[in-house]
């Protein structure tokens, strides 16, 4: 069954499990190496954590770098098949999944530090996630740009990095820092809200 395993990740151009340890394991934590699937050419810093079933998958000419200090939670999925997709330091992906994907020339995925993206993000096209940034729901997002801030724990909620929350499309939509969109089906239908409106500004 490991010769299986170890060849059928080989075909596919997967760390098997003794590699995802030798490879990433002093470094990083690979809790279940059997179930973490990163294609060989995907660059990875250090202290990132990788819980089971998440997936890193390189395609033709795509690339992946990740940074430092990130959490990828199960369900989680990375694929680049022909654009870029880079990630800084110390973001949360999932929990209840999250899908990234560079999979047209003219895609690149770029998310700063101190992001999270979870609850069935789905993340494509052109697209610039700035430090702090969030992506909350089942949202599909293309095209868009996230100004960088505060994460969500910053005092002043209008200072933090730009929201995406609810469910639905988010196509080609720019916001600033302190601004969000709480969606249900086209976003672009919803207005644009500033974060004051849902969380009250923390006193000092």
């Amino acid at each position: 069954m490991d010769d299986y395993l170890k060849k059928t990740r080989q075909i596919k151009g997967f760390l098997d499990a003794n590699e995802a340890v030798a490879t990433l394991g002093a470094d990083n934590a690979v809790l279940d190496p059997y179930s973490v699937l990163i294609s060989k050419e995907v660059k990875v810093g250090k202290g990132n954590v990788f819980y089971p079933n998440v997936i890193i998958e390189v395609q033709g000419g795509g690339t992946i770098a990740i940074g430092d200090n990130n959490v990828f939670y199960p369900g989680t999925y990375l694929l680049s098949s022909a654009g870029s997709i880079t990630v800084g330091n110390d973001n949360e992906f999932g929990t209840n999944g999250c899908t990234i994907k560079a999979n047209m020339p003219d895609a690149q995925i770029t998310i700063g530090d101190n992001g999270r993206y979870c609850d069935g993000a789905n993340i494509m096209g052109k697209t610039s996630l700035g430090s702090g940034s969030q992506v909350l729901g089942a949202i599909t997002v293309q095209g868009c740009i996230l100004a960088a801030g505060g994460t969500f724990q910053t005092p002043d909620p209008d200072k933090r990095a730009a929201v995406l929350k609810g469910f639905g499309l988010a196509r080609g939509i720019t916001l600033e820092k302190g601004q969000v969109v709480n969606g249900s089906g086209n976003f672009a239908d919803r207005p644009v809200e500033w974060q004051h409106d849902y969380h009250p500004k923390v006193k000092a």
